[in-house]
């Protein structure tokens, strides 16, 4: 007997337009209180602060919120840990370094564009027609869409400052071996949608899956590991760092409908703080003194206005995961279990 797709169900009815959807049961952090029977704080007992959060646009980690889902063991959302600042600074790498070569774009397919972004801006004025294709990027390990899955000589270098902040992030949570190696940094317009699947391509399916949020919200869907299990529906705000580990690593998940942001706190003047140098212990990141002016320039509103353009009508999401073995150096490694 074929079972019930339970989660299509439930996509189907919040991609809903006419009528729209009723969002009662979608567990909102920011009203945790109507929520206490889904979702729980669970910040680690002892937090120990990171000297390289200030240079990431990171608040210190004493403010940080980690919630984590009754119903899907393995599932924590972080809530909003960045300043205004990092995330203009984030958004921007997205836009601005991500989709450049020799990183793969679904738009190739149509037009290979060695800089994306500058060519939307190529005779001055925007060309929103460029600028809306773009649907997704790949970073280091490059996710090949017809055959599921990485080669080795498919690959580019991985950026330094994000495989940073996913450190960051990772020794919060207690995964202190993970690696960042592959990422899919997806765009999302106010009609877009990301249909159920699962995150299988990787090796290494024990390591967690870091996604990050910026722009405009979005409602989740997560059920289980089939789709007769009914998922759940959280709202995804910008700044917002979802991790998903052990159980919820394999489990169905989709974005059925992009919502307009209640908050822009990447838009917040008051927590525009410039940033300094400081001597933070980096394991990735080279040039500390870059990352500092990159992250600063972004406080000038007349820089920042074309990124602000574009995040006001739109969402950005990074997936950061490990896809190698602790010991494995490549994916012909095959010794990495010897001892």
């Amino acid at each position: 007997m074929e079972s019930v797709d339970n989660f299509k169900s439930k996509f189907k009815y919040y991609k809903l337009n006419k009528p729209k959807p009723s969002l009662s049961e979608v567990i909102s952090l920011v009203n945790i209180s109507n929520h206490t029977d889904k979702a729980t704080n669970v910040n680690p007992y002892k937090v120990s602060e990171d000297s390289r959060t200030d240079l990431l646009g990171l608040r210190n980690t004493k403010e940080w919120e980690l919630y984590s889902f009754y119903s899907h063991p393995g599932l924590f959302i972080l809530k909003n840990p960045f300043t205004s600042l990092g995330q203009r600074y984030w958004i921007r790498k997205c836009l601005e370094k991500y989709p450049r070569k020799p990183n793969k774009l679904n738009i190739d397919i149509e037009v290979l564009l060695p800089d994306w972004w500058a060519e939307c801006f190529d005779n001055g004025a925007c060309n929103r027609p460029l600028q809306k294709k773009l649907r997704w990027t790949t970073l280091g390990y490059q996710h090949n869409w017809d055959t599921k899955v990485y080669t080795d000589d498919n690959r580019s270098p991985f950026p330094e400052e994000l495989a940073e902040l996913s450190d960051v992030v990772a020794q919060y949570v207690g995964y202190t071996g993970f690696r960042a190696e592959a990422a899919i940094v997806n765009y999302y317009h106010m009609d877009s949608t990301l249909s159920a699947h699962t995150d299988h391509s990787e090796v290494n399916l024990e390591a967690p899956l870091f996604s990050f949020s910026f722009g405009q919200s979005a409602i989740f869907l997560i059920g289980g590991k089939d789709k007769s299990v009914e998922p759940s529906a959280i709202l995804l705000d910008s700044g917002d760092v979802m991790i998903m580990s052990k159980e919820a690593r394999l489990c169905y998940h989709a974005v059925p409908k992009i919502l307009p942001a209640q908050t822009s706190p990447w838009a917040d003047k008051e927590d525009l703080n410039k940033i300094s140098y400081s001597d933070a212990n980096f394991k990735y990141i080279s040039d500390k003194k870059q990352l500092v002016s990159d992250m600063n320039k972004n406080i000038d509103e007349a820089v920042w206005s074309p990124f602000q353009d574009y995040i006001q009508e739109s969402r950005i999401n990074m997936n950061v995961r490990q896809v190698l073995n602790e010991r494995q150096s490549s994916l012909t490694d095959y010794h990495f279990n010897d001892t």
